[in-house]
């Protein structure tokens, strides 16, 4: 059973990036991935509402408590083995900042996938842990 399930954005390049490079990084099988626009979705987490999940990161810890935004985050990389790379990120003061920033990026993360990646969507971004 996953430590953590992610419930991510499937249409975002940026947020699919980020999936599989931590899918790469879980050797050990902790976390596991959740395509929020998969076909049944609604169907198997449905206390987890889709357009919310949409708007901020949502994780689900093995207890069932629902965490948010970058707890996630944090979660996720000290699972894989990367705590120091965001641990930053929950120091007070640099925590309200980070937070802010994060809600930032996700309201425009679209637009901010467009400049970087050149493309604002993706059809079908899948992430396959056995090609990764």
């Amino acid at each position: 059973m996953a430590e953590l399930i992610i419930f991510y954005d499937g249409g975002c390049p940026l947020c699919v990036s980020e999936m599989r490079h931590l899918s790469k990084l879980d050797i050990e099988g902790k976390i596991s991935l959740e395509n929020i626009y998969a076909d049944n979705f609604s169907e198997r987490f449905p206390h987890i509402d889709q357009q919310r999940a949409d708007q901020i990161l949502h994780g689900q810890l093995a207890n069932g408590e629902v965490i948010y935004a970058l707890d996630v985050t944090y979660n996720a990389w000290a699972l894989v083995g990367k705590r120091h790379w965001v641990a930053i990120l929950r120091w007070p003061i640099i925590k309200q900042i980070a937070d802010y920033s994060y809600l930032f990026f996700a309201k425009y993360r679209s637009t901010i996938s467009r400049l970087l990646t050149g493309s604002e969507r993706c059809e079908m971004c899948v992430i396959n842990r056995e090609q990764s």
